[in-house]
C-alpha cells in the first residue's frame, strides 16, 4: 500500500465558544475525502487547523503527516514551508486571498513564478492558460474589485493550484458559480487526485460531493456523525441527520403558498433597459415590475449581468437606456443582500458593534436583534466576533439580519444562501418568503441553482450571455407536477 499524503490523529479545536471533537482521517495517493454538514459546524476550522491558520483565539491538538513529515497540530509555523507546494488552500472568500490592486493575471502568474518557479514570461503564459481554462481568458486585466463573485472565486482557485501541490484542500470552492462552471472546477479539482495527489474538499453543495465521488464525511456540532463512500453515503443515508440533508436539497423543497390577494401598484417597475459592459452588451429592452410580495427569481451564467440588474434598480448603477420607477417611499426601503458578505461589513469592528451602529443611525428597535438571531439560528456569543473570525454561511445569516432590520419593501437578494447548508438554506429561504409575503416586501433572488428558483419564485428571469435580451419572464407554473 502507499504511504499516506495526509495522516490527522485526534485533531481537536477548541476555544470563544468552539468545541470540535477529535477528528481522524487520512488521504493515500489518489484519495478524495469531502466534508459536508451545516453551516458552524467546523468543516473549514479543520481545514484552517490542518494548514496551521487557526484563529488566535483557538487552540487545537492532535497529530499530522504531512507526505511522510511529522508535525505538532498546535504549532501551526511549522507547516508555512509546505504552503503552496506540498499543500494548497483554495479559500472559501476570495476576497482574503486575492490583492484587491493586482489584476488577475499577475496574480496567477505570481504562483506560477514564486512557487513553481518558472521565468517571467513562461509564469505570465501559463497563468493565461490558467484563466482562459477557467472561461477568464477576458478576465486577466481586471481588479478583483471588477470581477463577480463566481470570477473571483476562479482567480483565487487558479492562484492557489498554480504551484502544483501535492495536497489540496479546497474550502467552498464551487460556490457562486453556475452549474457549467461548477463542473469544470470539479474536474479541476480531480486532476489533484488522478495525478496521484490527494483531495480534501468542504462544501455544502450535495452534487459536487456526488460528482467528486471518494468518501463522504458529515459533521454536525463538531462531530463526525457519518462517514462512508459517496455513492453509498449520498443514496442511503443511515444517520438522521444525513436523511435530513438529503431531504433538503433544493430539488424536494415544496413549493411555498401562493401569492394571494390584490397585488397593488409595483414596488419598482422598469422599461427598456439596457446595458453594456467591456464593450459587450449585457441586456437591452428589458422591462419588468415587481409587485408586493411577488419573489422573482434571475438565472444566468456568471457575469451575463444579474447583479448588475440588480444594482440598477437600486438606483446604484447606471443604465445605458430605459427607466427605472420606484414606489414612494425612504431610499432605505430598497436594500441589497450581497453575494459576498465580506465586502459589505467593516472588518474592523465586532459584529455587535457593527450593529448597534446600525441602530442608532437610523433609529431603529434594538430588542428586534435578538428575536432575528433565534430565527437566523445565530448564536449571541457571535456578536463579540469580528466578520473576519466567523464562517462565511454565518456571516451570511448576519447581513440577512441587517436588512430584515430596515424593514425593506423591496430586496435585492444576490445569491443570499450560497454560502448555507441545505438545512439552513431552506430553512432561511422559508423564512424569507414568509417575512416577503408578510410584509409585502418585493423581492428579486438571483440563484444559479435552478431548482431552487423554479421551487421558490412566482415568476423567473433569464438572462443569457449570448442573446443579450431577457430572455424568458415566466409565471411558475403551478400545474406542473412537479411543484406539489
Amino acid at each position: 500500500m502507499n504511504a499516506p499524503l495526509l495522516k490527522v490523529d485526534d485533531l481537536a479545536i477548541h476555544g470563544d465558544g468552539v468545541t470540535i471533537a477529535p477528528v481522524s482521517l487520512t488521504l493515500a495517493p489518489g484519495g478524495r475525502l469531502t466534508l459536508l454538514g451545516e453551516t458552524g459546524s467546523g468543516k473549514s476550522l479543520i481545514a484552517q487547523a490542518i494548514m496551521g491558520t487557526l484563529p488566535k483565539e483557538l487552540a487545537t491538538r492532535g497529530r499530522l503527516a504531512i507526505d511522510g513529515e511529522a508535525f505538532e497540530a498546535a504549532d501551526g509555523r511549522s507547516r508555512r514551508p509546505l504552503w503552496g507546494r506540498t499543500l494548497a488552500l483554495l479559500p472559501q472568500e476570495p476576497w482574503h486571498a486575492l490583492d484587491p490592486t493586482m489584476r488577475a493575471v499577475h496574480q496567477v502568474a505570481e504562483s506560477h513564478r514564486h512557487v513553481a518557479g518558472l521565468s517571467r514570461r513562461r509564469a505570465t503564459e501559463a497563468a493565461r492558460r490558467d484563466l482562459a481554462e477557467l472561461g477568464l481568458a477576458e478576465a486577466g486585466h481586471k481588479l478583483p474589485g471588477e470581477l463577480s463573485g463566481g470570477m473571483a472565486q476562479r482567480v483565487a482557485f487558479a492562484a492557489a493550484s498554480a504551484g502544483g501541490a501535492t495536497i489540496v484542500i479546497a474550502d467552498e470552492p464551487t460556490k457562486g458559480l453556475d452549474a457549467p462552471r461548477r463542473d469544470a472546477v470539479v474536474e479541476l479539482l480531480a486532476r489533484t487526485p488522478e495525478r496521484g495527489g490527494a483531495l480534501l474538499t468542504i462544501t455544502h453543495d450535495i452534487d459536487v460531493a456526488r460528482r467528486l465521488g471518494g468518501e463522504v464525511a458529515i459533521l454536525r456540532q463538531g462531530q463526525v456523525v457519518e462517514r462512508g463512500p459517496a455513492e453509498r453515503l449520498l443514496s442511503a443515508p443511515q444517520s438522521d441527520y444525513g436523511q435530513r440533508l438529503l431531504a433538503a436539497e433544493p430539488a424536494r423543497w415544496p413549493a411555498p403558498p401562493p401569492l394571494s390577494g390584490d397585488r397593488g401598484a409595483p414596488v419598482i417597475a422598469a422599461t427598456g433597459l439596457a446595458k453594456a459592459r467591456g464593450g459587450r452588451e449585457l441586456f437591452r429592452d428589458l422591462s419588468l415590475a415587481i409587485h408586493p410580495g411577488e419573489i422573482v427569481g434571475v438565472v444566468g451564467p456568471s457575469g451575463c449581468g444579474k447583479s448588475t440588474l440588480g444594482d440598477m434598480l437600486l438606483g446604484v448603477a447606471h443604465a445605458d437606456a430605459g427607466e427605472v420607477h420606484h414606489a414612494p417611499g425612504s431610499p432605505l426601503g430598497r436594500q441589497k443582500l450581497y453575494q459576498d458578505p465580506p465586502v459589505a461589513f467593516s472588518p474592523h469592528w465586532t459584529l455587535g458593534r457593527l450593529l448597534d451602529d446600525l441602530v442608532r443611525r437610523h433609529r431603529l428597535d434594538r430588542r428586534a436583534i435578538a428575536p432575528w438571531m433565534e430565527r437566523l439560528g445565530l448564536d449571541e456569543r457571535l456578536l463579540a466576533r469580528r466578520p473576519g473570525e466567523i464562517s462565511g454561511g454565518e456571516l451570511q445569516r448576519f447581513a440577512i439580519l441587517r436588512v430584515l432590520l430596515l424593514e425593506p419593501r423591496f430586496l435585492f437578494a444576490d445569491e443570499p444562501t450560497s454560502r448555507l447548508d441545505p438545512i439552513t438554506q431552506r430553512e432561511t429561504l422559508a423564512l424569507l418568503v414568509e417575512l416577503a409575503r408578510e410584509h409585502r416586501c418585493g423581492v428579486m433572488l438571483v440563484s444559479h441553482d435552478p431548482a431552487l428558483i423554479e421551487r421558490l419564485c412566482d415568476r423567473r428571469l433569464s438572462l443569457e450571455r449570448d442573446v443579450p435580451a431577457a430572455r424568458e419572464y415566466l409565471a411558475r407554473p403551478e400545474a406542473t407536477p412537479s411543484m406539489s
